[in-house]
Order: C-alpha cells, then sequence, then structure tokens
C-alpha cells in the first residue's frame, strides 16, 4: 500500500528523483547549450547549401532569369548588382554576412530585397500552417486516447481495424490531393467557401484542413499505440485499484506520461506542415512561400528560390529545437547521458 500512496505520473522504471534525472538545473543548462550549439551548426550547413544551390546549375543564372532577349549590358549589371561577378569565397562571406544581418539579397526579377518579399509572405503561410498543428493535436490526442481505451487488453478487435484502415487511408492521401477534393466539393459543389486567395477567416479553412487531415490521422494512430502502452502498465493498474476519478486518472497520470512519447512525433509532423504549405498553397493561390516559391521557381528567380528554402529549413530547424527543448524539460530522463 505504500507503493500505492507514492504513486507519480513516471513508471516505476523512472529514476527516484527526476528532477535530478539529467544532472538537475546544470545539466538543463548544459543540454539547452548543446541543442543551441547544434543549431548554430545546422544553420551553418543549411546557408552553405542554399548558396552551392545558385552555383550548381548550369548557365548563367541572370541570363536565364532576364531572359534571352535582355541585352549584354543589362545581364553584366544585373551580375554586378548581384555580387555574382566576385570570387566565389568573397560572395559566399557575403552572402553569410547578409544572412547573419538580415540581407537575403535581391530579386533578379523584381529588383525588391529577398528580406522584404519574405517578410510579407511569411505571416499568411503561418496563419495555415499553426492553426493545422493546433487541429492536429486537438483532434489526434481525444482520437487516440479514446481508441487506445475500446482496443485495449486485445478487446474491440473490429474498431481497432477499422480504425488504422481508414486512419491509414486519410493518412496516404496527398495534401494537394485533399485539397483539390475540398476545392471541388466545398467551392465548386456547395459554394460555401471562398474559392481562392486570402478574403478573411472562411478562406482560411479549406487550406487549414487540408493541411491537418494527412498528419491528424498519423499523430492518432502513434498516439493510441502510446497509449495503449501507458494504460497497461503497471502503475496504471496501480492508480486505478485507488479508484480515482476517470479525469484524475487520464488526465493526471495517462496524459502526461502519454504526451512526452508523442511529443517528437508531433515536432516532426509539424515540420511536415511546414513543407506541406509549398502545393496546398498553389491550389488555394494562398499568398504564401509556398506560392511565392513556385513562381520564382518558373521565373528562375534564384535569389528569391534561396531566401525561401533558407526561411523553410530555418523553421524547421526551430521547430526541432523546440520539441528537444520542451522534451527535455517536461522529461529529464531524456537528457541521461547528455549531461
Amino acid at each position: 500500500m505504500a507503493e500505492i500512496a507514492t504513486l507519480s505520473v513516471l513508471p516505476p522504471t523512472a529514476p527516484e528523483d527526476a528532477s535530478t534525472a539529467g544532472g538537475g538545473a546544470a545539466g538543463l543548462a548544459r543540454f539547452v547549450a548543446r541543442r543551441l550549439l547544434r543549431l548554430v551548426g545546422s544553420l551553418l550547413v543549411l546557408v552553405t547549401a542554399t548558396f552551392g544551390m545558385i552555383h550548381l546549375l548550369p548557365g548563367n543564372p541572370v541570363r536565364a532569369a532576364l531572359g534571352q532577349d535582355a541585352t549584354a549590358a543589362v545581364v553584366a549589371a544585373r551580375t554586378h548588382q548581384l555580387g555574382l561577378d566576385r570570387t566565389l569565397v568573397d560572395q559566399y562571406f557575403s552572402y553569410l554576412h547578409g544572412v547573419v544581418t538580415g540581407n537575403l539579397g535581391v530579386s533578379i526579377v523584381s529588383s525588391e530585397p529577398v528580406s522584404t518579399i519574405l517578410g510579407a509572405r511569411i505571416p499568411a503561410t503561418l496563419s495555415i500552417a499553426l492553426p493545422a498543428f493546433v487541429l492536429v493535436l486537438l483532434v489526434s490526442l481525444p482520437i487516440g486516447l479514446s481508441m487506445a481505451l475500446r482496443t485495449r487488453h486485445g478487446r474491440g478487435e473490429r474498431t481497432r481495424v477499422a480504425f488504422i484502415g481508414v486512419t491509414g487511408l486519410v493518412n496516404s492521401v496527398p495534401d494537394f490531393v485533399w485539397a483539390t477534393l475540398l476545392s471541388a466539393v466545398f467551392v465548386v459543389g456547395l459554394k460555401l467557401l471562398p474559392v481562392a486567395g486570402d478574403a478573411g477567416f472562411t478562406s482560411h479553412i479549406l487550406p487549414v484542413v487540408a493541411l491537418m487531415l494527412g498528419p491528424a490521422a498519423s499523430l492518432s494512430r502513434i498516439v493510441r499505440v502510446e497509449a495503449t502502452k501507458v494504460l497497461e502498465s503497471e502503475y496504471m493498474q496501480a492508480a486505478r485499484s485507488r479508484r480515482l476519478p476517470w479525469r484524475l486518472l487520464y488526465l493526471r497520470h495517462a496524459l502526461p506520461n502519454m504526451i512526452t512519447a508523442s511529443l517528437t512525433f508531433s515536432g516532426m509532423i509539424l515540420s511536415g506542415l511546414i513543407a506541406g504549405t509549398v502545393l496546398v498553397e498553389n491550389v488555394f493561390a494562398w499568398p504564401g512561400l509556398g506560392t511565392e516559391i513556385s513562381q520564382a521557381v518558373v521565373s528562375k528567380d534564384y535569389p528569391l528560390v534561396q531566401g525561401i528554402l533558407l526561411i523553410l529549413g530555418a523553421m524547421v530547424l526551430a521547430i526541432h529545437l523546440m520539441v528537444d527543448l520542451v522534451l527535455g524539460i517536461l522529461d529529464p530522463r531524456s537528457r541521461i547521458g547528455e549531461s
């Protein structure tokens, strides 16, 4: 009975003092410092890759962007303006300095600063990616937990098979296909929502839903598996033996342990949402980074393509950093071996 009375949300196999599992406050500080250094290294690799992209392409990128009708004088002037007539080493360090100071160069096509273009497009992309991620969590966590309750201990085999089949089907359909289907039904067929563009709250609905369907199905399956492990664990059996109210049983004891196991997958899903906006935005003519990079590729505006890829990559790296930090704070055991 003494063991039951001292029950905590951590399973019995966890260290006795979770606060010291990762070295306490000093261990957390070292953990954060290492993660920040890793982020800096990853960003340096990303910057080098985006810089190399424009130099690995065959031919003259300025000529490709301006077209064959542009005179040699115009091409030379734009090449000098972009600094592409300097040595490769000078260009690299100039590009690196520009990234640090927020100067990502100038668009070949419009002569507008790339940072200005990105500043106008990033909010539009985040306005559908972040709500989609919130909906993924709000939908997948309760569904996954409820399915774990229905199918634990080998019960509800038909329900389990149906759940796996439906979520597998939903997850297998690409985001842009969902976007097309939703447009056909709610825009063309029912005429309930705006056709394209950012025309207010209602225009956000279809892009957000198209982005969240697949990830929600995927995460709900992961949550079901992790929740089943938690619900069938010894410490949950001990909690049930105390006849705790269901809210306390599942929200205090089951949910925290389930959430830490699913957090890493949530970060991967948010990264996928950022990347998935590229195709979804084009279906709905959404004024974000996805639509902009498609137009930049068609017009061969390589500095703009560089800038967008750099921003998208930095977003993904920042998301993984936040997931690592949150997981390290919520579950000090994840820092064992790194202190």
